[in-house]
């Protein structure tokens, strides 16, 4: 935990900082850190704001990436409860049709795994040559515009998506199943993962959703389970392959029962035979549908096999289908993903009782995602767990950029400003995802760099809002996500409007905050709004 004189000694190195990036005044960052100093001696005052004020950015913190101006006014006029209805039923909710056709133009978007690999996969001539070196440089560098238009269309669809919950879930259950995206063949198959995978199963049964990332390419790759042969098994290559443990362990320790839940080694072991010949197809032809997924039967592992007390029946593809119905109706599995969600929702340590209720609902309704969060959100803990979740750096850049209004037509300062932060947008190496706890993201440095970030953007300093490649044909997202502009020059770059952020975030700011905001030049106080404690939690 950051503590006062850890951020008093912040406070006396920032003064002579200067951020790589930003070029942030010293006094505007010393202001800034006065008020981290304030916010730890003096308790935040949220309980003398009006509560329906507070509640309602309440519930924008933790249902969506924050209050931005529209969505505020959308929550008072619905209510609480309609407005929590409504995100619970994204279907319901049409998007913008700027944001519609400028996901659509990102073409990578909407392909299947096989035509990935054969569009940005490995090179493979014609005559049936080696590939050049420069042929295999061309294609990887080909191979990069996937993560650069998975990563847009995640930021574009976090700041103005009218269905937040939705990407909300979605970046919680891809950080769940997470894969990284610059893990070999995963590069190609990542984006696809989170749109095929988790998009359409985020508020459905967990078991659909364990299901599909199962059978993705992306993790098949990842964790190494499209290696997974029973002992015996000859690769293409003429090679002998075994048995592959990797992912059989990672989805029980991660992705249902937790490492606590009651398996044993034996248990991992029959897991992976069960899952042998789960592997990847890349042509049309050995996936027609594009899936990508095939079942090698020469690979499967036959003979007796017993997995969590069960004796599972021979059944080739089938048994790994049977395998992952024990894990998701575990009540293990119930406990653990009720325990991350109390916990990504409400507080880094939930109580147990609510837990407790959670997995009683996953349980009752078969692990109906959207009931179970229908419960979290009705629960006196959540309503009463104000401001006690620290943002993650990818939630602190997005909710800084809505509470703004900057016009988002350029992502690239806000992916550097994440990774600087240690955070990179489908950067996580390892299985296990980000934390989503305190103690992962706060500390005096990283407090440095986000002050150095509000200033930037609070000045208009940060270019969001200038065209990317192509400015004589910029398309440029406006404050109101229902309006679009075309610009054929770089839009002039205007600080942001520190009344009109004080107006939408002034009951979410504590009264040491306020007083240290009204003490300052108007100039100055947008970047003090957004890089005070107040906002910095959630």
């Amino acid at each position: 935990m950051c503590t006062a004189a850890d951020l008093r000694m912040a406070a006396v190195r920032v003064l002579g900082f200067r951020a790589r990036c930003f070029a942030a005044p010293r006094k505007v960052i010393g202001r800034v850190c006065a008020v981290l100093l304030l916010a730890l001696a003096v308790p935040p005052a949220h309980a003398a704001e009006p509560v329906s004020d507070r509640q309602a950015i309440h519930i924008l913190d933790r249902l969506a990436y924050g209050p931005s101006a529209e969505d505020l006014r959308h929550l008072k006029s619905l209510g609480i409860e309609r407005y929590i209805a409504e995100q619970l039923d994204p279907a319901s909710l049409t998007e913008p049709p700027e944001l519609t056709a400028r996901v659509a133009a990102l073409d990578t978007l909407v392909l299947t795994p096989v035509e990935l690999f054969q569009q940005y996969g490995p090179p493979r001539p014609a005559d049936g040559s080696k590939p050049t070196p420069e042929q295999v440089r061309e294609r990887r560098e080909k191979a990069r515009t996937i993560l650069q238009q998975a990563q847009e269309a995640r930021l574009l669809r976090a700041v103005y998506s009218r269905r937040q919950l939705a990407e909300v879930m979605v970046d919680f259950w891809y950080n769940h199943f997470n894969v990284f995206a610059n893990k070999g063949q995963s590069r190609l198959w990542f984006a696809a993962y989170e749109a095929q995978a988790i998009r359409p199963n985020a508020f459905g049964h967990f078991r659909d959703l364990l299901v599909a990332t199962a059978r993705h390419p992306a993790m098949l790759f990842y964790l190494d389970n499209a290696q997974n042969a029973a002992p015996g098994s000859k690769r293409p290559d003429g090679g002998e392959a075994g048995l592959n443990e990797n992912y059989a362990r990672e989805l029980m320790e991660l992705h249902t029962l937790g490492a606590d839940g009651g398996y044993t080694q034996d248990d991992v072991v029959a897991l992976a035979r069960i899952l042998t010949g789960w592997t990847i197809a890349r042509t049309p032809k050995a996936s027609p549908d594009g899936s990508g997924f095939a079942f090698n039967s020469a690979h499967h592992g036959t003979g007796p096999k017993k997995f969590l007390g069960h004796d599972m029946e021979e059944g080739g593809e089938a048994e790994g289908l049977a395998a992952l119905d024990i894990l998701a109706r575990h009540p293990a599995t119930a406990r653990r993903i009720a325990f991350e969600l109390a916990q990504y929702f409400v507080a880094d340590q939930p109580s147990p009782a609510l837990v407790e209720r959670l997995a009683a609902r996953f349980a009752a309704t078969d692990g109906n995602i959207g009931e179970v969060l229908k419960t979290l959100f009705a629960s006196r803990e959540f309503r009463d767990s104000i401001g006690g979740k620290y943002k993650t750096p990818y939630r602190y850049v997005v909710s800084a950029v809505r509470a703004a209004g900057v016009p988002l037509a350029n992502p690239k300062p806000l992916l550097s400003a994440m990774a600087r932060q240690g955070m990179p947008l489908y950067g996580c190496q390892t299985p296990d995802g980000y934390r989503d706890t305190a103690d992962a993201w706060l500390s005096p440095d990283a407090s440095l760099l986000r002050v150095s970030f509000a200033t930037a953007l609070a000045s208009g300093n940060l270019p969001v809002a200038a065209a990317q490649q192509t400015p004589e044909v910029a398309l440029a997202m406006t404050p109101r996500p229902e309006v679009m502009a075309v610009s054929s020059v770089e839009p002039k770059r205007e600080p942001v409007d520190a009344e009109a952020l004080q107006r939408l975030l002034g009951a979410a700011l504590s009264h040491s905050a306020r007083q240290v905001i009204a003490a300052v030049p108007p100039a100055q106080r947008a970047a003090l709004i957004l890089g005070s404690p107040d906002f910095m939690r959630r």
